[in-house]
């Protein structure tokens, strides 16, 4: 039997789509294969949301060459559909393809194996069209399970590439969405992700909402939790909160991107709201969901961000009082707007505010998590090892209970300490 090795870099879409991958490798006669072991194939789905995430993938591309000499080495996803000549002129891959070319990319790996040369094919998002009609339903030793709902955007903010990499607006259809729902319940999951790159738009091509598939899932049977993707702040209704707040299974887990604390700086960035209607977003998910915990994305260091403008954004952070940051310094993307900026700030001036902006992050999350102590929880145990059982309550913190639980079974729990990055707990009766 041949034995095929997935490597995934980037967001839950892209896990997403890896394991869709896994399956189709699965189905033409290919077996697991450990990494550092001597596969048959090599599939690196990649990201390009960064220029230190493209960098990321050419080492990794040079580590499965040298590791797995033999091996046919995909690479695929959103580097090469954003970026066509420079992965058309990558050596070490034998099949490149991008975001559009999942459904034959068995066929491209056929075509290798069967001529030893080359095979680049990167065909370009056809407008208007359909959503691809892939499910994955399998997600290796996880509990959770990932399904993307939605793909593409159309905002066009100043910094971002994606656009390029994921084409226009679409939306799985409403049926698939509720058949790929029930079989992930028979397949034993407990929590599923609804995931998209624009999650937010979802159906909007068919009279549809986010809110809509959040009711899907919360009707189908075995499914007991539902989480959210990123979502973005301006399409957030008092609507569609109200309907999400009548689904009890729906995690109070918010990551609402933010990018920014600074409105000038959200003006450059062509974010489509300011910090006020942010904080008002924060009020009213609050409002809603009493218990919710919102985390969130910030960059530092984007084109004319002065340092006044940091220490606007820093405190914002603060004030919101998120449960968890993710911080990342501005990456320049060869043809978007913002690669043209004037102003651009010294490589080690990003590091420098990120690192402050992390340290002062971490603060507001330590905050959080203290306020925690005492609070009784669910916790779904993801993993057990060595007597000591881990998993995450319903706003996502990690949780460690020093008991022998069962691995995917959800044990009520009273939270009694912090750790660097979550809680430790006892079980209770």
């Amino acid at each position: 039997m041949k034995t095929a090795f997935f490597y995934t870099l980037g967001c839950k879409v892209n896990q997403y789509e890896t394991e869709v991958l896994r399956r189709m490798f699965v189905a033409q006669g290919y077996g697991p294969c450990p990494e550092g072991k001597g596969a048959d194939l090599v599939v690196i789905n990649s990201c390009t949301v960064t220029a230190t995430g493209d960098k990321k993938t050419l080492r990794l591309l040079r580590r499965m060459r040298k590791d797995h000499p033999n091996a046919c080495l995909v690479l695929c996803g959103c580097f090469p559909q954003a970026f066509e000549k420079e992965a058309s002129e990558i050596l070490e891959a034998d099949v490149i393809t991008g975001t559009s070319s999942r459904k034959i990319l068995p066929a491209l790996v056929a075509e290798f194996e069967r001529t030893g040369k080359q095979v680049i094919r990167i065909l370009p998002h056809q407008k208007n069209a359909p959503f691809e009609a892939l499910e994955a339903v399998s997600f290796a030793e996880r509990t959770r399970a990932y399904l993307k709902i939605q793909d593409g955007c159309q905002r066009r903010c100043a910094y971002c590439i994606i656009p390029d990499a994921r084409g226009d607006l679409r939306s799985k259809p409403f049926e698939e969405l509720k058949a790929e729902l029930q079989e992930l319940a028979c397949m034993g999951y407990l929590e599923v992700v609804l995931v998209g790159i624009n999650l937010s738009m979802y159906g909007i091509q068919f009279g549809k909402s986010l809110g809509d598939a959040v009711k899907a899932a919360q009707e189908t049977d075995g499914i007991l939790r539902i989480r959210l993707g990123s979502l973005e702040p301006d399409l957030l209704t008092d609507d569609l909160l109200s309907q999400l707040a009548g689904c009890d299974k729906l995690c109070p887990q918010f990551h609402i991107a933010l990018q920014s604390g600074c409105d000038a700086t959200l003006k450059r960035m062509k974010r489509h709201y300011t910090t006020q209607e942010y904080a008002d977003l924060a009020a009213r998910i609050r409002h809603f969901f009493p218990k919710a915990a919102l985390t969130t994305d910030v960059m530092v260091g984007f084109a004319g961000e002065s340092k006044e403008d940091f220490e606007t954004s820093a405190r914002f952070v603060e004030e919101i009082g998120f449960a968890k940051v993710h911080v990342f310094p501005y990456s320049i993307r060869p043809g978007t707007p913002a690669a043209a900026f004037e102003n651009q700030v010294p490589e080690a001036e990003k590091a420098r505010r990120s690192k402050e902006m992390i340290q002062r992050a971490n603060k507001v999350r330590s905050d959080f998590l203290h306020q925690k102590i005492g609070q009784t929880e669910w916790v779904l145990i993801e993993r057990v090892t060595d007597g000591i059982s881990t998993g995450h309550t319903a706003d996502y913190t990690p949780v460690i209970l020093k008991s022998e639980e069962t691995r995917n079974t959800l044990v009520k729990v009273r939270i009694d300490g912090v750790t660097a990055d979550g809680c430790t707990a006892a079980k209770t009766e």
